[in-house]
């Protein structure tokens, strides 16, 4: 187990002379990722949208590189961080699923990971925020009262403040290295995922208690007037406040860099927004005219305004690389009856786009994506095909890092892309709630056969399941409205053969298609 560092890192380090930090800037610039929840690529008005308007993230976009061809690595969240935070695409893993709150960490401390790269690079990291990815070693066994085992400090972050899972997943207590965050011994933790405790109110049976009802599932233990998925009891005066949550993880990020300004760092800062349960803080309730949803879609810009303003009062902008993504795309209803579909209107989280969260249409994975180096990368928009898969060798490259033999398998190096210049990825693969594969290149796209659902009602999202495989021009038809792989089946077929090639592992070549 790697060693825990209970406070935040470097926090009394020796002046550098101005020469010093020079070199360390050009060396090794600093790395934020700001990483949105359930955020559409049609939901941010610096890619189009016109109700909804989020000036910082507007900014950033006009600073830096706006993609509009990029790709978290699943629809869904624990898959999209696996991959991105391993360079390993997660379908290739059993067990990487959307994980409980409960769930042992997924990424063994063994395990080669991003963070790992950088702090062999000599930076202080940190992760702030959703976690998602597990806790300890055995799902279930976790002492919430005491150190819950494995955490992110053993996969290369020097500290750690996170929600476990997520906000509608118990236990809802930030986590801060390997402990429960303000956690009294007078009022101890118990958590399970099987059976309720004895006289705790849930959702189901005792909805008299409850500020915001459930519109499936969510409908069991209930915290701050709020039924959630999993049971537990107890933890008075640890428990998150959710209208606070933003302010509270913002608070850490902000704290970190102004503590680790003086040396280089990376940053990865996820943010609760605008997962559900959407509970906007009050400075923003209201606001959007489109609901909750759009009042946290407010609140995310607010986060984003809040790092951008640190950075620069730290004087580190030019020597800061700012990546801004989501993890998947859009969900309107995924739990709640919080008003969110009536308030929708004209709004469209998924911007030309068919699907959603979970799907393996356009809109499950195709997300918003800046990159900003001040002073170091022009503004531009790229539509090259890229994939947040490729963040770790690409970064790697960046910071001079050498990754051992095995790390990162499915991560390229793209880094030139992503700072503006060179081509992306020829293709990328990409995998639906379901674990249905689909291959994705500049021009086509292809959705390999399942009998899994096509459509999750509750959610009311296309999931892109079919018994017949599914062939897409993504040049004359982005939307996916016509299904052409009866038209085209030597490409269908090329792409099946490539999208095997993959599963099965074997050594990768370039990929062309011709009719």
């Amino acid at each position: 187990m790697k060693i825990i560092n209970t406070m935040l890192p470097l926090l009394a380090l020796p002046a550098l002379t101005a020469a010093a930090q020079q070199r360390q800037a050009a060396d090794r610039p600093n790395v934020i990722f700001i990483y949105a929840d359930d955020i559409g690529y049609g939901d941010l008005s610096c890619n189009g949208s016109t109700t909804i308007r989020t000036p910082n993230v507007e900014r950033l976009a006009q600073e830096g590189v706006r993609f509009t061809n990029c790709h978290s690595a699943a629809a869904t969240s624990t898959p999209s961080r696996y991959a991105m935070l391993t360079g390993e695409y997660a379908w290739r893993r059993a067990g990487t699923g959307i994980a409980d709150g409960d769930a042992a960490m997924i990424i063994r401390p063994d395990r080669y990971t991003m963070a790992d790269m950088f702090h062999d690079r000599g930076y202080a990291t940190c992760a702030i925020g959703k976690w998602h990815l597990g806790l300890g070693d055995e799902k279930g066994k976790q002492n919430w009262n005491g150190s819950v085992g494995s955490c992110p400090n053993d996969l290369g972050f020097d500290y750690s403040f996170i929600m476990a899972a997520t906000g509608d997943r118990v236990p809802c207590v930030f986590i801060e290295n390997d402990r429960v965050y303000n956690l009294s011994p007078h009022s101890p933790i118990y958590v399970n995922y099987r059976k309720n405790f004895p006289g705790e109110p849930t959702g189901r049976d005792n909805p008299e208690l409850l500020v915001m009802h459930p519109s499936h599932g969510h409908d069991q233990s209930i915290v701050n007037g709020i039924s959630r998925i999993g049971y537990m009891k107890g933890g008075k005066g640890a428990l998150w406040d959710d209208s606070k949550i933003a302010e509270t993880l913002t608070g850490r990020a902000v704290d970190f860099i102004n503590k680790n300004a003086r040396r280089p760092f990376f940053l990865y800062f996820a943010t609760q927004d605008a997962h559900v349960p959407r509970v906007p803080g009050e400075r923003f309730r209201g606001k959007s005219g489109h609901g909750v949803r759009g009042d946290v879609m407010l609140e995310f810009d607010w986060s984003v305004g809040e790092i951008l303003a640190a950075v620069k009062a730290a004087g580190i902008e030019k020597n800061t690389v700012i990546i801004l993504s989501s993890d998947n795309g859009p969900v309107i209803d995924d739990g709640y009856a919080d008003g969110a579909v009536e308030a929708l209107g004209d709004h469209r989280p998924w911007g030309d786009y068919r699907g959603g969260k979970y799907s393996a249409y356009e809109a499950g994975t195709r997300v918003p994506c800046i990159v900003r180096w001040a002073g170091k990368v022009e503004p531009k928009v790229s539509d090259e095909l890229m994939t947040q898969l490729d963040w770790m060798a690409s970064l790697g490259a960046l910071i001079g890092a050498k990754l051992p033999a095995g790390a990162a398998p499915d991560s390229d190096n793209h880094l030139q892309a992503w700072l503006g210049g060179d081509k992306g990825r020829d293709y990328f693969v990409g995998q639906n709630a379901q674990n249905t594969l689909s291959i994705l290149t500049h021009e086509w796209k292809y959705i390999e056969p399942s009998d899994r659902p096509g459509y999750n009602k509750n959610v009311n999202i296309e999931l892109g399941n079919n018994r017949e495989p599914q062939l897409y021009d993504m040049i004359h038809d982005p939307a996916e409205s016509r299904n052409v792989a009866a038209l085209y089946p030597e490409i269908a077929a090329q792409l099946a053969a490539k999208l095997n090639e993959v599963k099965d592992n074997r050594v990768n070549q370039p990929l062309t298609t011709t009719p």
